[in-house]
């Protein structure tokens, strides 16, 4: 179905190319993933299929890429429409009208589809993404989960004989995004859709390929294989294969089931070590300049009391309440407070009677469904709704009246789509920007890019960043005026493996000088590891606050891979596991 002969792909002015000596093929009704590093040229292959490699995006192709006998060189992206359908990372970029349920249909309309055919699909479609109630919502009023959904839905519409999906559940919820996973199974199973999609979160979609094609790294030829062969040499692996690697399990797991068949003997090994040195959190080094608060600002954080980090010995049959795996901070006045807060928008309450208090030291992970209200309550945090009833208070201040100059030095946000904080044309020109309107010293805010995206030259244009590097770079523009409250919104939506744990150091060490974080984030894993609270909001209400085990092991769908493989053990993550091993031998 999908065939590329010797290709290569150079763009513009680029130093090198973007993929080189591509010979692959995917055959019809095949689930193909596509594995590697940010920056190996991912996103240029899957667009190399769709034609809007080099048609749209420049640059020079070398070799053959056919998709359905069509070539690619010879047939632009608008005569490749009725065979294959695309999303991109980015699912603004992907609509052209302003209801979900236009935007499913428009798609058809282009094709010149008969009309009851098109309300037909469209009520199908509906019905297998849960967009039901969404029908006629405009557009800008979704949550970043619910556009991903009406973005694949209205590609799913035209029934393309090939799919191709650029991290297709990177702002969806555990739930919605095993939703759409299950589409897609019944698309390859039952119709014989040829589907090839990057995803970075492993953990959810490995185990249901038939094959994984992994580029090493950038301009190197990539490697096809079965799933578990390619995953024991992986740069990029989810946390189940990682902890097989550690237990020396052959073949590896993909899944939480297969893993639990075979971690018997190291449930038994972890429950005689004894929980204490599994429970032992990471403690970043002390930070940087780079990452200082005034010293005048920062209480030192201590830990938790007792009763929230001293389990008893882990039980052998019933499930416990694990203790937080990330210590905490001592109880302090907080700095920052919602009471009763609720939010209208649009004459809809989309929060109700919210309580949230934040201490100096604390990483708070705001979770839950799509569309609950999580970006909403951060942004009530920056002033940008006024509540309808109820108060927020952020560091004394009251943000919905305080000028955004003051407001700059109290509270940072880092939105879902990070292009929002980014006008300049370079990474230098955002930087000193960044460094001007925080009144920092020259140079402050590129030390920080240098943390967070190595190797990235000055005079790259935002709009060249990968997802996950544009959300690094406005990451460090908002951390340059060091604001005592750090608020993320999908903070790992496009991050490989590599980049999310650069990025969690980077928050570690700010916890740890004092920082209040909340990252609003369906990412199960980052808030295992990184969060000493977890507050799950359903339908504008809060429905769960309490230590990171307690809220994630009491709820199936944001347990991590580790805690489902290890239950009734309460252990979270691979770290915990692999330091527990060290300790007993």
């Amino acid at each position: 179905m999908i065939r590329f002969e010797q290709v290569s792909v150079t763009y513009t002015d680029a130093g090198g190319p973007a993929i080189q000596g591509v010979d692959l093929t995917v055959p019809e009704g095949e689930l193909c993933l596509l594995v590697g590093p940010s920056g190996v040229g991912k996103s240029t292959l899957l667009g190399a299929v769709s034609g809007l490699v080099p048609h749209f995006t420049g640059g020079t192709l070398r070799g053959r890429v056919t998709v359905a006998g069509r070539d690619t060189r010879t047939h632009r992206p608008r005569e490749l429409t009725d065979v294959v359908g695309t999303v991109g990372q980015d699912p603004l970029a992907h609509f052209v009208t302003d209801t979900v349920e236009d935007e499913l249909a428009y798609g058809m309309e282009s094709l010149g589809l008969p009309a009851g055919t098109m309300r037909r699909r469209v009520e199908e479609t509906l019905d297998l993404l849960g967009l039901a109630e969404l029908r006629e919502r405009p557009i800008a009023t979704l949550s970043g989960g619910q556009r991903q959904r009406v973005a694949i839905g209205s590609v799913l519409t035209t029934h393309p004989r090939v799919l191709v999906l650029d991290e297709p559940t990177s702002a969806l919820d555990p739930a919605a995004a095993e939703e759409v996973l299950a589409v897609l199974q019944r698309l390859v199973h039952d119709l014989g859709t040829t589907v090839l999609m990057a995803e970075h979160r492993l953990e959810r979609v490995v185990q249901y390929a038939d094959r994984v094609v992994l580029l090493p790294g950038p301009g190197e030829a990539p490697v096809s294989g079965e799933p578990a062969d390619l995953m024991a040499v992986s740069p990029v692996h989810p946390p189940v294969v990682a902890l097989g690697r550690l237990a020396g399990w052959s073949p590896l797991p993909l899944s939480v089931r297969d893993a639990r068949r075979k971690a018997g003997p190291l449930r038994e090994r972890l429950a005689a070590a004894g929980p204490a040195p599994a429970l032992t959190p990471d403690r970043a080094p002390a930070p940087g300049p780079a990452f200082t608060r005034d010293p005048a600002q920062a209480p030192a954080p201590a830990p938790t009391p007792a009763p929230a980090q001293a389990p008893g010995p882990a039980p052998t049959s019933a499930p416990v309440q694990a203790p937080d795996p990330a210590g905490g901070p001592a109880p302090a006045a907080p700095l920052a407070e919602a009471v009763g807060l609720s939010v209208r928008r649009d004459r809809v309450e989309t929060l109700h009677a919210v309580d949230l208090s934040v201490r100096p030291g604390e990483t708070v992970a705001l979770m839950g469904r799509n569309g609950a209200g999580k970006s909403t309550l951060l942004s009530a945090f920056v002033g940008l709704h006024e509540p309808a009833a109820g108060t927020v208070r952020v560091d004394g201040a009251v943000p919905h009246r305080t000028r955004p100059a003051e407001l700059l030095h109290r509270v940072g946000l880092v939105p879902q789509e990070p292009r929002d904080l980014l006008y300049a044309d370079t990474v230098a020109a955002e930087c000193a920007a960044a460094d001007q309107d925080a009144g920092a010293p020259a140079g402050t805010c590129r030390v920080l890019v240098g943390r967070l995206l190595p190797d990235v030259p000055d005079t790259t244009h935002p709009r060249d960043l990968s997802e996950g590097q544009r959300l690094a770079l406005a990451l460090a523009v908002i951390l340059t005026a060091r604001p005592p409250l750090l608020l993320l919104d999908e903070p790992t939506r496009g991050l490989d493996y590599a980049a999310k744990a650069r990025l969690a150091e980077v928050l570690r060490e700010l916890a740890a000088d004092g920082h209040a974080i909340v990252l609003a984030t369906h990412d199960v894993e980052l808030a295992a590891e990184l969060a000493h609270r977890v507050v799950i909001l359903a339908d504008g209400e809060v429905v769960a606050d309490g230590p990171t085990a307690e809220v994630v092991v009491s709820s199936p769908a944001f347990a991590p891979q580790v805690a489902k493989v290890l239950a009734p053990l309460p252990w979270l993550t691979v770290p915990q596991v692999r330091r527990a091993l060290e300790v007993s031998g």
